[in-house]
C-alpha cells in the first residue's frame, strides 16, 4: 500500500499559513462556540446524545433519504460547500433509515453511503463544517484543475471512550526513511477496485485503508461526510479528508509493525487544551499547528486537518502560537 502519510507534512505548509490568515476574517467570538459546544454536549461539556433534527438522510426510506440529501447538497452548493454539494449526493444515494448497509456505514465493494442521521449531537458542527467549508479554508494547495495527482484518502474517524469524544491516530513506525515516528490518520492511495475517486471511491479506500493499518472494523463505522480534496505538491498526492463516526468500536491495533509503531485514540479535550498547542517549525522554513498529546507530537497535514476543524467546528481555544516545537532535518 502506499501511505499518504509518507509525504502528507508538506501540504500542511499552506494549511498553516492559510489559517494564521483567514483567523482574523472568520472566527466567531472565543466565549459563544464553547458555551455553544457545552451546551449541546460537546468536547469540554457533558457527552452528547440527541441526533441532528432535520439533516441529510434523516428519511425513513430511500426516497425520502435522496431527497433529503439533494436537498443538503443543493443548500451547500449556494453557500459555497462544495464538499457539502458532494456528500449531499453521496447521501441521497446511500440508502434510507432501513438500508442495512447505511445503517452500519457500509463495507468496502458495496455501496458507502454518507449519513448524518443519528449522529451525537456533539458531531452537529463539525457535520455543518463539511456543508460550509471552502477549499481555501483549509489550505493553499489545491488539487490541479487538469485533473493530475494521484487520488488518495485519509479516515478522520471521531469515537466516544472514557474521557468524551476522541479521534483514531496511529504512528509510523520510527524506522521508516520519511517521517518516522510521525502520527497521522490511516489512509493511503486508492487502488483500482475503490472505484470512482470522484464518487464513492474516496469512501471505500479511507475505510479498506483503516481497516489494513488498523484493523478496524468498517462495518461499525458511519461515514458522514467530506472534505474538499486537498493537494500534496511535493508527492503529486490529492487527498480526501473522509469524515466517520465510530458508531460501533471494535479492537484496534498495529497490524504491521514495519510501517506502524502503535494505534491510538486522542480526547478531543486534550487537543483544544491551549496546553497541549503549539506551533512546529522545520528547518526548511515550515510552520503550522501541533498538538503534544498521548506522547506525540502530531503535526503535519494531520494537525492542519485537527486545527481547521477545531476552528470552523467552533471547539478552539485561544492558545499561544508564539510557543514553538523545533523540528529536526529527518521530519
Amino acid at each position: 500500500m502506499t501511505r499518504v502519510s509518507d509525504t502528507a507534512s508538506e501540504t500542511a505548509d499552506g494549511t498553516a499559513s492559510d489559517a494564521a490568515r483567514d483567523r482574523g476574517r472568520d472566527r466567531d467570538t472565543t466565549n459563544a462556540p464553547r458555551a455553544a459546544s457545552a451546551a449541546s454536549g460537546g468536547p469540554g461539556g457533558a457527552r452528547g446524545g440527541g441526533a441532528e433534527g432535520g439533516t441529510a438522510g434523516a428519511g425513513v426510506d430511500g426516497a425520502a433519504n435522496a431527497a433529503a440529501g439533494a436537498a443538503a447538497g443543493a443548500a451547500a452548493a449556494r453557500s459555497g460547500g462544495p464538499a457539502g454539494a458532494r456528500a449531499g449526493a453521496l447521501v441521497g444515494a446511500g440508502g434510507g433509515e432501513g438500508d442495512p448497509g447505511a445503517a452500519r456505514g457500509g463495507v468496502p465493494g458495496g455501496a458507502v453511503p454518507l449519513r448524518t442521521h443519528g449522529l451525537p449531537g456533539w458531531l452537529d458542527p463539525v457535520a455543518r463544517v463539511v456543508e460550509t467549508v471552502r477549499p481555501s479554508q483549509l489550505s493553499r494547495f489545491l488539487p490541479p484543475q487538469d485533473g493530475a495527482g494521484r487520488q488518495s484518502a485519509v479516515l478522520v474517524l471521531f469515537g466516544e471512550g472514557e474521557q468524551g469524544p476522541e479521534l483514531l491516530l496511529m504512528e509510523r513506525a520510527g524506522t521508516l526513511r520519511s517521517h518516522a515516528g510521525q502520527p497521522s490518520f490511516p489512509g493511503g492511495a486508492l487502488d483500482p477496485e475503490d472505484g470512482d475517486p470522484q464518487g464513492d471511491g474516496p469512501l471505500r479506500a479511507a475505510l479498506r485503508e483503516a481497516e489494513e493499518e488498523t484493523g478496524l472494523d468498517p462495518s461499525g463505522v458511519q461515514l458522514f461526510g467530506v472534505l474538499p480534496k486537498l493537494y500534496i505538491p511535493v508527492s503529486g498526492f490529492v487527498v480526501t479528508p473522509v469524515l466517520g463516526w465510530w458508531r460501533e468500536p471494535s479492537p484496534v491495533g498495529v497490524v504491521d509493525p514495519n510501517e506502524t509503531a502503535r494505534v491510538f485514540t486522542v480526547p478531543v479535550a486534550d487537543l483544544t487544551d491551549p496546553a497541549n498547542r503549539a506551533t512546529a517549525v522545520h528547518p526548511g522554513g515550515y510552520r503550522g499547528p501541533a498538538f503534544l498529546v498521548e506522547s506525540a507530537l502530531v503535526w503535519g497535514f494531520t494537525a492542519g486537518i485537527i486545527d481547521r476543524l477545531l476552528h470552523f467546528a467552533g471547539w478552539e481555544r485561544p492558545w499561544d502560537r508564539d510557543k514553538q516545537v523545533p523540528l529536526d532535518w529527518r521530519s
